[in-house]
């Protein structure tokens, strides 16, 4: 949990509705000013430029992975991962107040939403399905063209904020949803009681290299909880690998292992040591 000891300003992508909001509130509590923005990229800029004191934004989600871009920005911004939240996302089908669900149409909501949302979209084989930037942003987008035959898929909390009819609740595949949020800010600080670290690196190009790379951490006792690769960008079939270990940078071998790692791989970047998040209880 971040200190919240005095006012903050947090950027998160999305309207005001979005899991994201809910991730700002896990997180900080009623004591913070949100700042809502367009693009992922928009909430960087926000720190980058002091117009934020944090960012707030979504990682992974358990369902449908990675969300790349920000993974990308990571890469290319100098911000420190100071924390992390998890959500639990509970989908809802929201329309206008006289909409009925035989009159739906068009479904519109984030591509993250309707891909967890595809058995139910499944059996509405009618229904047209349309990619927006938020799924919030979805639900106040519907209210102000006031079509009947237009839905969108987002939280419950967006149709109590936007005054809208909610048609269907938990209408995600997997009732098991949840999504992984990283607090950012623009300067490093020692986190009281952190026990996980987040980096990015590029194996060199020659054989074993990635083997190399892993062994730092196996042979110093070091426990990988995630490693996934995406490309690199501007240089195809390049890779770059994000891996989560238990430690942090505090920690002698944890040190080690990264300082000996700058070395065996080709590139290395932390993005920070954070107390690692549970999943909420949910009924």
């Amino acid at each position: 949990m971040v200190a919240r000891s005095r006012k903050r300003k947090v950027a998160y992508q999305g309207e005001r509705g979005a899991y994201s909001e809910d991730a700002v509130a896990a997180v900080f509590g009623d004591a913070v000013e949100s700042m809502p923005c367009l693009e992922f990229r928009d909430a960087f800029d926000a720190v980058d430029a002091g117009r934020a004191t944090h960012a707030v934004l979504p990682v992974e989600n358990s369902i449908e992975g990675t969300v790349a871009q920000v993974n990308d920005l990571l890469l290319e911004h100098d911000l420190t991962v100071t924390a992390e939240a998890i959500v639990h996302i509970d989908h809802c089908l929201i329309a206008n107040p006289r909409a009925t669900l035989d009159g739906v149409r068009t479904v519109y909501s984030h591509p993250q939403a309707l891909g967890q949302c595809r058995k139910f979209l499944a059996r509405h084989p009618g229904w047209r399905q349309v990619p927006t930037y938020d799924t919030a942003g979805s639900v106040k987008m519907i209210r102000e063209r006031r079509k009947r035959d237009e839905a969108a898929i987002a939280s419950h909390r967006s149709a109590q904020i936007y005054g809208m009819k909610v048609l269907a609740e938990g209408i995600q595949t997997d009732h098991e949803n949840y999504t992984r949020f990283f607090v950012l800010e623009k300067h490093p600080r020692r986190i009281e009681d952190a026990d996980k670290t987040s980096i990015a690196f590029v194996a060199k190009n020659v054989p074993g290299s990635l083997h190399a790379c892993l062994g730092e951490f196996s042979k110093r006792g070091i426990n990988l909880t995630k490693l996934e690769s995406r490309p690199r960008r501007a240089r195809p079939w390049n890779y770059v690998f994000f891996a989560d270990f238990e430690g942090t940078m505090e920690n002698p071998s944890c040190r080690e292992a990264v300082g000996t790692l700058v070395t065996t791989a080709g590139f290395v970047k932390v993005f920070g040591s954070y107390r690692r998040a549970m999943p909420p209880q949910h009924s």
